[in-house]
């Protein structure tokens, strides 16, 4: 009996050492940026919390697997025995502190972690446009009068201010490794800060499905090491011969198209996006 309990205890530690090597694996290794590192280590705190009261159980019920199984011999049989203030005091005070303990945490993170606060840095904050459209992403730099579709860059260490609405129907912004994910919708504007820590091409994705060119609506965020070379990007889009001066260039952007390419545009409409926001609430 002892043997087979043995075994139990060993396969309970090679199935825990799994999921913390995997959990190491998803959430350290991608965390590329302020939020996401915030966020990494919110859900690092809430899983090993939860463990005071999941390793306890799962120890319990292994230990009254072997301690009351019909074969052993040496166990107590106690009938009378109703109730004991000490486990009572144990099973109600643990939980008690444990729900107090997350409740803080998940306030505060809350707060920390709302898309809209702004993010504190030496650096000056970049505001980038961005429209979804059917079905691609329009990134506009008002302060450079250029956009691009499917691509959008900055440097690293530099906090980004996006202000997002679509121009079709409801999506999600969202850039995986650098954390926040938040909703573009039709007649309406949403701000996301992010900032990103390391230099590196990042996958982006729409969310949120949108029709059937959904699958294709993904875009590259782009970090640069420096300003330097984000200026150079941006001095590469002003060569384009493709510009969004009139609103119906703009219009001719919404034509649904699956799986678009990046483009480039140089001399933009002014106040693009929210010329875009305000055609829905005239509509309505």
């Amino acid at each position: 009996m002892i043997k087979k309990f043995n075994i139990l205890i060993f396969i309970f530690f090679v199935f825990f050492s799994i999921i913390i090597s995997e959990i190491k694996y998803k959430f350290f290794i991608y965390d590329y940026s302020y939020i996401r590192e915030k966020e990494n280590n919110l859900i690092l705190i809430l899983f090993f919390t939860m463990l005071f009261v999941i390793i306890p159980v799962i120890f319990m019920t292994i230990f009254f697997v072997y301690k009351y199984n019909e074969n052993n011999k040496n166990k107590i049989y106690s009938p009378n025995w109703k109730d004991s203030y000490i486990v009572e005091s144990i099973i109600w005070t643990i939980p008690i502190i444990i729900i107090f303990f997350l409740s803080i945490i998940s306030i505060n993170s809350t707060k920390d972690l709302d898309p809209r606060k702004n993010i504190n840095s030496i650096n000056k904050t970049i505001e980038i446009d961005v429209i979804s459209l059917d079905w691609c992403w329009l990134f506009i730099y008002p302060n450079y009068k250029i956009a691009s579709i499917n691509e959008v860059s900055f440097p690293v260490n530099t906090p980004i201010k996006f202000n997002l609405t679509s121009g079709s129907v409801m999506n999600s912004f969202f850039i995986p490794s650098l954390g926040s994910q938040i909703y573009t919708m039709p007649g309406a504007k949403t701000k996301l800060y992010l900032i990103a820590n390391h230099v590196g091409v990042y996958k982006g994705l729409s969310a949120n499905y949108s029709g059937n060119g959904f699958s294709g609506m993904k875009f590259s965020a782009i970090v640069f090491k420096n300003n330097n070379e984000f200026f150079n990007w941006i001095k590469n889009i002003k060569k384009s011969k493709n510009s969004l001066n009139n609103i119906n260039n703009f219009y001719s952007l919404q034509i649904s198209r699956k799986n678009r390419e990046i483009e480039y545009f140089s001399n933009v409409y002014p106040n693009l996006l929210n010329n875009v926001i305000s055609k829905f609430n005239c509509k309505n």
